[in-house]
């Protein structure tokens, strides 16, 4: 595999491993008596980011401001205490960003 091959693909497989990991949270509402409600609500977070994964497997710049923007929102919304789930939106939104950039160069 090229160099150019790993910097495309890298990003785009971070952002769908991302996403599952931020979907494993929602595993924990099958003991519920509406789980199935449960499971939407806390599925709500994924739907965003793979909302934004869509967006910037075409438009890299948009998508990588769009996870950078989420990372923010992931941080604000835990009161920055969940780094280990804000800091992933970040490098990914970078990684869209550079990507961009490293690409157009070659």
């Amino acid at each position: 595999m090229t160099m150019k091959k790993i910097i495309y693909w890298l990003p785009r497989i971070l952002s769908i491993l991302f996403i599952a990991f931020i979907s494993m949270f929602a595993l924990d509402v099958f003991g519920e008596p509406q789980w199935l409600l449960a499971l939407f609500m806390h599925l709500i977070p994924s739907y965003f980011l793979i909302a934004i994964t869509i967006v910037a497997w075409k438009h890299e710049v948009l998508g990588g401001f769009l996870f950078l923007v989420a990372g923010v929102a992931l941080l604000i919304f835990t009161h920055f205490e969940a780094l280990i789930i804000g800091i992933p939106a970040f490098v990914i939104g970078a990684l869209f960003l550079g990507n961009k950039k490293y690409l157009s160069k070659t």
